[in-house]
């Protein structure tokens, strides 16, 4: 059968009353929860992954992917009508669209986001839909060697990726790494790093891992920068529909965004913001008025927004026929996976296609259910922005505690809770990336089993892992997107000492 009888069933499975209701709780508060300040869909992700815990399967897959699309769409209120991104890649909705809301054109400004993004997420899951298949045909001929060089890729790339300095994002993937050795040897069956403590001999929780670095290290990082001013909310004045004149000038960004990002997200060295910017540069050149850039253009919240829905589509081509996350959320999400012991990857579509199929199904139902959730409730949203910030981090904790407590009724769990939060403000404290430290815990194992089944296939040469063609190009690949950002970091601090010098003359 071709991806398009595949795609079919799929919905046949999607459309289920069951797995609408699922996609419809799903989509409906991850919109709740990412349209709140601060929190953008890594950490809504996190904080809502508990509670597909006791779900079965496909019903809690569906509803998870629904909770995704639901905060990568709130994102965009925060950023128009209170000029807060929940993430990097809504810094560019929030430049343009914060500037329309203070024109009074908050309304086409978040129409424009919701509708360019439901024509992104449709397009770009369709494109999911059609090339997935080639992924998956590509992957099955990947042996040991193979999969651990692409192991070595996520690891340099999401480490580099995030953060400012690659140091930085190395040591925090070594520390999940490290973690990651903890529990049952998956080949000896010895225990490793237990300290004598029964409750890890089964290892360190992903979950548990996740909701503590992201919600609770996020709440104590609000809560270690002391009292702050509340944010002002715009009112949405006038009509939320757009004019003839905003769908002429918005529907070739949605377009073009859609294009731009969705080929970035897929990327392993990609992300939604590479996509956002090069999107707003493109629309600030075609623009027939450019000098509206900076000052609320509408061309520079549709095309953004659109690149950010089709990258969030692209991150799942890897992470569906490879295993990999190449974003924060993508991580989330394979947690989400692994949690009922499912593994993402080319197997996964022979073994359980009507799972893998139904999943990528609903993203196409998720996103009708939140065009017409966003457009009619936007009143409803944006009193959401008006509950006072310690209220939201209390509650943030207390849901992230119920969460744990669901998931795994254990004093000890709690006690990783708050140790792993406490963790995560320390390294937001000194600027160390978060999403390093998730994917070390969780690709970790894979690549250790990889390498040594690699070298015992081998009898231990160590040769033998470049004696691939593919192993050595993607290991090639892996030390290119290593040397790389160290030499452009290097440029770049080298043309500003150069500019102070010639500044000081």
């Amino acid at each position: 059968m071709g991806a398009f009888d595949f795609l079919l069933q799929g919905l046949a499975v999607a459309a289920e009353p069951m797995m609408l209701m699922y996609a419809l709780i799903g989509v409906t508060l991850g919109t709740a929860v990412g349209v709140l300040p601060g929190i953008g869909p890594a950490l809504t992700v996190a904080l809502l992954l508990p509670v597909t815990y006791r779900l079965d399967p496909a019903g809690s897959l569906i509803m998870f992917a629904g909770i995704y699309y639901g905060g990568m769409y709130g994102g965009s209120t925060t950023s128009i009508l209170l000029n807060t991104p929940g993430e990097s890649a809504s810094i560019i909705t929030a430049l343009e669209g914060n500037k329309m809301a203070r024109k009074g054109r908050g309304g086409p400004a978040l129409a424009t986001a919701a509708i360019g993004s439901f024509v992104a997420g449709l397009i770009a899951t369709l494109l999911l839909a059609f090339l997935a298949p080639s992924v998956v045909k590509l992957a099955l001929i990947f042996g040991p060697r193979e999969y651990f060089a692409l192991m070595v890729l996520a690891f340099i790339t999401v480490s580099s990726a995030f953060g400012d300095s690659t140091l930085r994002g190395l040591t925090s993937l070594f520390v999940g790494l490290a973690l990651a050795c903890i529990g049952i040897d998956q080949l000896t069956g010895q225990a490793r790093m237990s300290f004598g403590v029964p409750e890890l001999l089964d290892g360190i929780e992903v979950t548990t891992l996740a909701v503590a670095m992201f919600a609770v290290g996020e709440a104590l990082a609000i809560a270690g920068a002391g009292a702050r001013p509340d944010d002002e909310v715009l009112a949405v004045k006038g009509s939320v529909w757009m004019t003839r004149a905003d769908w002429a000038r918005s529907w070739k960004p949605w377009l073009r965004g859609t294009f731009i990002g969705f080929p970035i997200g897929a990327m392993p060295a990609g992300g939604a913001e590479i996509g956002t910017f090069l999107s707003y540069a493109t629309e600030k050149k075609l623009a027939k008025h450019p000098e509206e850039f900076g000052h609320g253009a509408i061309e520079g919240v549709a095309g953004p927004e659109a690149a950010n829905n089709a990258s969030a589509a692209g991150t799942l081509v890897p992470l569906l026929t490879l295993g990999l996350p190449t974003t924060a959320t993508a991580a989330i999400m394979l947690a989400g996976f692994q949690q009922f012991g499912l593994q993402p990857g080319p197997l996964l579509f022979a073994t359980n296609p009507g799972l893998v199929w139904g999943l990528i199904a609903s993203l196409l139902i998720a996103n009708f259910m939140l065009l017409v959730l966003n457009l009619p409730l936007i009143g409803l949203w944006v009193k959401l922005l008006t509950i006072p910030r310690p209220w939201l981090y209390a509650g943030i904790l207390l849901f992230a505690t119920l969460g744990t407590i669901g998931a795994n009724p254990s004093t000890f769990e709690l006690g990783m809770l708050l140790g792993f939060g406490v963790l995560g403000y320390v390294m937001r404290l000194f600027g160390y990336p978060i999403a390093p430290i998730v994917v070390g815990l969780i690709l970790g194992p894979m690549a250790e089993q990889q390498l040594r089944r690699a070298l015992a296939i081998s009898q231990g040469d160590w040769t033998s892992l470049v004696s691939s063609p593919v192993a050595a190009g993607l290991l090639l690949i892996a030390a290119l997107a290593l040397i790389v950002p160290l030499i452009l970091r290097a440029r770049g601090k080298g043309q500003v000492l150069s500019q102070l010098a010639g500044d000081e003359d």
